[in-house]
């Protein structure tokens, strides 16, 4: 609704996983070098954990799309409903993979003769199980049974555990500590500082298109940082709304008052008198 008052090509401040967007504020930067250390070292299970809107599927897609197409063979799933059979249909699916049973013990014999064709090519196989944290145990354990497919000096899928903080006890339960040990490589992404929340929200109005358009003042950064405590996703959900309050008031300035308003309407106070200005505000133009 206010691209067009401020130049951008499109909406800056979106709440969808968009890896374009993506900021590397020095957690993210660690966080994707984690990644890719396990990953060239096969280490076999990393995880990565973060609170909820702090940006790890942004992250993760974005570690998909850069590794070498060449050189890895990769698979998301992020449907935590599923069963250990499921699974592992969902796992030889990603990877394109046919098979004529629905047995287990074919399931695995597909997957496995894949991975070593695979290893003899010289590509590593990557599988990134999103949400991980709503993961039943049996289908944790399953992942476990998974790994298990390897020769005697490599493993030969790499899997990416990543959720919420909650995973973190979910895999310290006693039935998952031999998963628990497998895992090598652990980050918790925390979310950004006060000067890298600023950068986050420039960087995001420039890729958008207009990068001095619209312009968020001082005191309006520390309202948006109060509120958002640096979660990406909460930074989005205030920018966007304080960009229509701008809009609405036809000023190019985000002000303190006009991002503590967007924290209020955001934070679960009605929104209705904003849009019924939005409104008028177009009837007028329309009536010009």
């Amino acid at each position: 609704m206010y691209c067009e008052f401020y130049g951008f090509r499109e909406s800056p401040f979106t709440i969808t996983p968009n890896p374009r967007f993506l900021f590397m504020s020095e957690q993210h930067r660690e966080a994707y070098a984690h990644l890719i250390y396990a990953v060239d070292n096969r280490a076999g299970f990393v995880e990565l954990t973060g609170e909820v809107g702090t940006g790890k599927t942004t992250l993760l897609r974005t570690f998909l799309n850069r590794l070498d197409q060449e050189g890895h063979r990769t698979a998301l799933i992020f449907n935590p409903c599923l069963s250990d059979l499921e699974l592992l249909k969902s796992v030889n699916r990603e990877f394109g993979l046919v098979w004529e049973s629905e047995s287990r013990v074919e399931l695995l014999q597909v997957l496995n003769a894949f991975l070593l064709e695979q290893k003899q090519a010289g590509r590593s196989v990557v599988l990134v199980m999103d949400e991980a944290q709503n993961l039943p145990i049996e289908v944790l354990e399953q992942i476990r049974l998974i790994s298990n497919l390897e020769t005697e000096t490599d493993k030969l899928l790499q899997i990416v555990l990543s959720g919420q903080p909650e995973l973190l006890s979910v895999l310290g339960r006693k039935e998952l500590r031999q998963l628990n040990q497998r895992i090598t490589v652990r980050y918790h992404l925390l979310p950004m500082d006060f000067d890298s929340t600023q950068s986050y929200i420039d960087h995001r109005m420039e890729l958008a298109g207009c990068y001095r358009a619209a312009e968020f003042s001082k005191p309006a950064m520390k309202h948006i940082y109060r509120f958002s405590g640096g979660v990406p996703r909460l930074v989005n959900v205030v920018c966007d709304r304080a960009l229509l309050i701008g809009f609405t008031e036809e000023a190019r300035t985000i002000t303190g008052s006009m991002a503590a308003q967007a924290v209020t309407e955001v934070g679960g106070r009605s929104p209705y008198g904003l849009v019924a200005q939005v409104l008028r505000r177009l009837t007028g133009a329309l009536q010009r």
